[in-house]
């Protein structure tokens, strides 16, 4: 044997190989999410190491490895956003009192509002529109946030809105344009406060780890859009930190076709009032609510915008992969300037 090779396949004696105690060194596939936001790879493996199991017999020494994390689900997409690595600290000691007061102001902007909600959904829809709209701008104004909106009016009738998703305060921001029904995550049910706001909102809560409901979900939103209602969808699945995005999915706008209703994309993008891109709004992650809220509240000079796209009209798309490509595309960069709507 060539002595080059006995390193790795042992020492021969009487022309027996013997194998030698190799250690065995596995590499975890890279993640195609560092693809879309490099840097943050690591956040798809989990803290904790397993060991390769071996057979001793053999000589070979178990070497500690971090395996790939794989969804459960197709339909459970998960962002590679961690807070440690994507959200920015925002609130020092000096801003703990402005920010206890935004806290409270928001409660009770959102108390109140949900307290009337019987008697708003008994308003015909023309006002009660109004009304809901004035109410999340003031939800949004009260978390010390100031709201731009530029691009289209929203065409009157059944509309799909879509639109990227950064934080629980997309919710109000895009009801402050367009009221309508949303599609949540079963889970949401359960959060205090946003659970109760959400379900009285009409929302349609679904089961994301069932893939064999998703074909009754689609029919469901289709139904609402030929009704001439509003759903208002975010078609990634789960929250970016707003530096990069997900892909849309595509069901969603099977919902669209069926029902032969225009779609709405909206991008959704924070910064701060002298122009820098902020990540302080985002919930991602192992983020908990309570701590994503408090981090809008102690925030100074957060600005939300909205823009609004122009309307993909039914039947100029072969299919929903096109719809959602097409929706999507117009998201990745900023749009043209445009006069503002509603600002």
């Amino acid at each position: 044997m060539n002595a080059s090779r006995t390193g790795v396949m042992g020492a021969t004696r009487n022309g027996v190989i013997r194998a030698s105690r190799v250690g065995v060194i596995l590499r975890p596939r890279r993640d195609t999410a560092a693809l879309v936001n490099p840097g943050v790879a690591t956040a798809a493996f989990p803290a904790t190491t397993t060991k390769v199991p071996s057979p001793r017999r053999a000589g070979v020494r178990p070497v500690a490895f971090r395996p790939v994390q794989t969804p459960t689900s197709a339909w459970l997409p998960s962002a590679p956003c961690t807070p440690r690595l994507c959200l920015e600290s925002t609130g020092s000691m000096a801003s703990v009192p402005r920010a206890v007061l935004r806290l409270a102001t928001l409660l009770s902007v959102l108390t109140f509002g949900i307290v009337l909600i019987p008697v708003v959904g008994r308003i015909p829809a023309a006002p009660r529109d109004r009304l809901i709209r004035t109410w999340c701008r003031t939800i949004v104004r009260a978390a010390g946030v100031r709201l731009r909106i530029t691009g289209d009016t929203p065409p009157a009738g059944g509309l799909l809105v879509v639109a990227n998703h950064i934080s629980w305060m997309d919710i109000p921001l895009l009801a402050a344009v367009r009221p309508g029904r949303m599609i949540a995550k079963a889970e949401i049910r359960q959060w205090p406060v946003a659970g109760a706001l959400t379900a009285s909102s009409g929302a349609l809560f679904i089961e994301r780890d069932r893939l064999r409901a998703l074909p009754r979900t689609v029919e469901r939103i289709a139904d609402t859009l030929r009704d001439g209602s509003t759903m208002v969808v975010f078609p990634e699945g789960s929250t970016w930190c707003g530096r990069a995005q997900g892909y849309f999915r595509r069901a969603v706008f099977q919902a669209a076709l069926d029902a032969g209703v225009p779609v709405q994309p909206v991008r959704i993008h924070y910064r701060l009032d002298g122009g820098a891109e902020s990540t302080a709004p985002a919930f991602v992650g192992s983020d908990s609510l309570l701590t994503s809220v408090w981090r809008v509240v102690s925030a100074r000079s957060l600005v939300a915008e909205l823009d609004l796209r122009p309307v993909l009209a039914p039947g100029d798309h072969a299919d929903r992969r096109d719809l959602a490509h097409a929706a999507q595309g117009g998201l990745r960069s900023p749009g043209p300037h445009a006069h503002p709507y509603g600002a």
